[in-house]
C-alpha cells in the first residue's frame, strides 16, 4: 500500500504537501491538489484514520442506529437504506458505522456513541411525530442527515418525499375512474409519514366531497398480514357498504389486501381497485402482482446518494437551508386499478352538494 513519501516521491513533493494537499488545506493550490489525489488514487493510496483525525479532526466515520422491534426484526427499508448509503458513502471515503437499539429512549444510543468521540455525524431514519433526535443532535453541535423529516419546517438537512402528495394523486386518480368510497392502509401511527399520509387522504376526500367512514382508515406495519386483516371485514360488508377502492401505504398491505378480496370472491379490478406506495424493495415487486399493482411509486435506493452527500456537505460547514430536498412520488397505473364497479357510479355519499358550471 502507497505512502505519503511514496506519493511524494512521485510527484516531487515532500510528504507534509501532499498530507495538506489530500487534507484540502487553502494553502495548497488546487493543481497540486487535483496532481496530488490523482497519484494517491493510481498508486492505491489510503489513509490512516488516526492520522487523518489529528491532522483534520475528523474521523471519516459516519453512523446509523437501527431500532429492532421485540422480535428482533427490522423494518425491511431499512436494510435497502443500508446497503446503498454504504456503497454512497465508501465513494465519498467516509465508512458507516452500525448500531443497534432495543431501548425506550430515543437518544440515548445517541448519547452512547458520542460519548466515545469517533463520529463525524449521523444518518437517522423513520423519523417520528414527535422525534427528540434531532433537537438532541442539534443541542450537541453534532452533524446529521435525516431520510424523511419529522415536522413540516426541519430547522436539519433531510431527503423525504412529499408524503401528502402520495394521498392527493391516489385519490385524485381513483375519483377520476368514478370511484367514491375508498379505504386507507397506512403505515404505523408512530410514524410521521403516516401521519401526513392519513391527513392529507381525509382532506383529499373532504375536497371531492366525499365522506370518509371512520372505520376506512387502519393502521399497521407494512406486511401482508397487516393488509389482509385490515381489507377482510371491509370487503364482508361489516362496516357498511364496502369499498370499491383501497390505498395502501406499501405493497405488502396491498398483497394482503388482494388476498382478502380473493377469499371473498371479489375480482381486481372489476370488484375492487388497488393501489399503494412502492419503495421499489427487493423483496416485494410490484409487477409480478396478479393483476400488475398500480403504485406512487419513490424508490428507496435513489435516497442513498443524496443522503450521503447532504451529510458530508454538512460536516464539511454547509448551511442546513441548502441541504433539505422533497421529491414527487411518480405514478404508475397498471392493471390492479380500473373504473367503478358497475351500479356504483353514483357518489355515495357527498359531503357537500356537488359544483355545477354556470352556462356562459
Amino acid at each position: 500500500m502507497a505512502t505519503l513519501k511514496d506519493i511524494g516521491a512521485e510527484l516531487g513533493l515532500s510528504a507534509a504537501t501532499v498530507s495538506r494537499a489530500l487534507n484540502g488545506f487553502p494553502e495548497v493550490s488546487a493543481r497540486t491538489r487535483d496532481r496530488v489525489r490523482e497519484a494517491a488514487e493510481r498508486l492505491g493510496y489510503r489513509p490512516n484514520r488516526s492520522a487523518q483525525r489529528l491532522a483534520t479532526g475528523r474521523s471519516g466515520v459516519v453512523g446509523m442506529i437501527v431500532k429492532l422491534r421485540a422480535d428482533m426484526s427490522a423494518d425491511q427499508t431499512f436494510f435497502e437504506v443500508l446497503a446503498g448509503l454504504t456503497a454512497a458513502l465508501a465513494a465519498r471515503d467516509t465508512d458507516l458505522v452500525l448500531a443497534v437499539d432495543q431501548g425506550d429512549d430515543p437518544v440515548a444510543p445517541y448519547a452512547r456513541m458520542l460519548e466515545r468521540d469517533l463520529l463525524d455525524g449521523f444518518v437517522l431514519n423513520a423519523p417520528t411525530a414527535d422525534d427528540p433526535r434531532p433537537a438532541f443532535l442539534r443541542a450537541h453541535g453534532v452533524p446529521f442527515v435525516m431520510h424523511g423529516q419529522h415536522c413540516a419546517r426541519p430547522d436539519y438537512p433531510f431527503f423525504g418525499i412529499d408524503n401528502p402528495a402520495v394521498s392527493r394523486d391516489s385519490v385524485e386518480f381513483l375519483v377520476a375512474l368514478g370511484h367514491r368510497r375508498m379505504a386507507l392502509i397506512n403505515g404505523e401511527t408512530r410514524f410521521a409519514f403516516a401521519a401526513e399520509r392519513a391527513g392529507a387522504f381525509r382532506d383529499a376526500m373532504a375536497a371531492e366531497g366525499l365522506a370518509l367512514p371512520e372505520g376506512f382508515v387502519a393502521s399497521g406495519p407494512p406486511t401482508e398480514s397487516a393488509g389482509y386483516t385490515a381489507a377482510l371485514p371491509w370487503l364482508a360488508g361489516r362496516c357498511g357498504p364496502r369499498p370499491t377502492a383501497i390505498l395502501c401505504a406499501s405493497t405488502p398491505q396491498a398483497a394482503g389486501a388482494m388476498r382478502a378480496a380473493r377469499d371473498l370472491g371479489l375480482k381486481v379490478p372489476r370488484d375492487l381497485s388497488v393501489m399503494a406506495h412502492d419503495d421499489a424493495l427487493p423483496h416485494t415487486d410490484a409487477l409480478r402482482f396478479d393483476p400488475p399493482l398500480t403504485v406512487t411509486r419513490a424508490p428507496m435506493r435513489d435516497a442513498c446518494a443524496p443522503l450521503a452527500q447532504q451529510l458530508i456537505d454538512h460536516i464539511d460547514g454547509a448551511p442546513a437551508a441548502r441541504l433539505q430536498t422533497v421529491i414527487r412520488a411518480g405514478l404508475t397505473v397498471r392493471g390492479s386499478t380500473g373504473p367503478v364497479p358497475q351500479g356504483e357510479e353514483t357518489p355515495w355519499p357527498r359531503t357537500t352538494p356537488p359544483v355545477t358550471q354556470a352556462p356562459g
